[in-house]
């Protein structure tokens, strides 16, 4: 049965412009500022690590300062390590999450450690988030396939996901990583992990790469998942996963949304408008089908 209504997490500006060129603080900020206008409850606005390794986040404190906070907004922040979480407690944000992988190959090639060390790091940082009030979202990568190993078992990122949320992650972000999941494996994957997590801990994370996401995406609504990742215009993709293309579009995910009977509470317009916005900045099209079909309202203006 397919859920009234959908939580979207807005990923583009951390998730999405983190593997884009040429990214302006001003074209943050105004990014920010115009996704909290369109109804969006949660935006990951920033991630806290190393500029060596992600120059297009180095500004990430600049950004939580500067944008037009919105008080019904949650803006998250990524914080891989007790350093980032400093770095985010000093900026005032209220929520963080942590990355974590099903793939031992992808962790060590994404964070420098293996999956049982990564764990271990995170305990620390959990704990101190919980002592400032902070809730703490845990992400997983490749659930399903990994560009290293090939198919994951479900028993492999059930039993990840299963140790972030009993660490104290409000809820678990399941991502394809690379996009070569198919619906029978998000079947799969969501069956196991439903008999170890409570449905409203669990949310989905789907990149397009192979045309797939949105088939994933109703696959996960018809078993009852309401929370879903999306990025603004199809921004992103993953540095670690040579081929990978961006997240499932938020415009994308809202039409299928809308047309199923199922309230987003985010207004499509103001999406689309934010999206060829941060494009035309960026010098490129939106990959959004639903944003290239309504086309660009300021070229449409003039």
């Amino acid at each position: 049965m397919l859920p009234n209504n959908v939580n979207l997490v807005e990923v583009g500006p951390r998730d999405g412009l983190q593997n884009e060129n040429a990214v302006t603080l001003e074209d943050k900020i105004r990014l920010i500022n115009r996704l909290s206008q369109s109804g969006l409850k949660h935006i990951e606005a920033g991630a806290f690590v190393s500029p060596k390794w992600v120059p297009q986040m180095a500004e990430s404190d600049q950004v939580f300062k500067q944008i037009n906070s919105n008080n019904d907004v949650i803006y998250s922040a990524l914080t891989p390590n007790l350093a980032g979480l400093e770095r985010a407690i000093e900026c005032g944000v209220k929520q963080i999450a942590v990355f974590g992988s099903a793939s031992e190959t992808f962790c060590q090639k994404n964070i420098n450690c293996s999956i049982s060390q990564s764990l271990t790091r995170f305990e620390s940082v959990i704990a101190l988030a919980k002592q400032h009030g902070m809730n703490v979202r845990g992400y997983l990568s490749c659930t399903m396939v990994c560009p290293y190993e090939g198919v994951i078992t479900p028993v492999q990122a059930v039993n990840v996901a299963k140790k972030l949320f009993d660490m104290g992650c409000y809820e678990i972000s399941l991502g394809d990583t690379v996009g070569k999941a198919t619906p029978n494996r998000v079947e799969s994957l969501l069956n196991q992990t439903l008999q170890h997590l409570p449905k409203k801990a669990v949310a989905v994370h789907f990149h397009d790469t192979w045309g797939q996401a949105l088939a994933n995406i109703y696959q996960a609504l018809t078993m009852g998942i309401n929370t879903i990742d999306s990025a603004v215009a199809g921004l992103g993709g993953c540095p670690y996963a040579q081929g990978a293309s961006g997240n499932v579009a938020t415009e994308d995910v809202i039409y299928l949304c809308e047309n199923l009977g199922i309230e987003t509470g985010v207004e499509l317009a103001t999406i689309n408008q934010a999206g060829w916005e941060i494009c035309r900045s960026l010098a490129k099209r939106p990959i959004s089908k639903v944003a290239l079909a309504l086309g660009d309202p300021y070229a449409l203006k003039n």
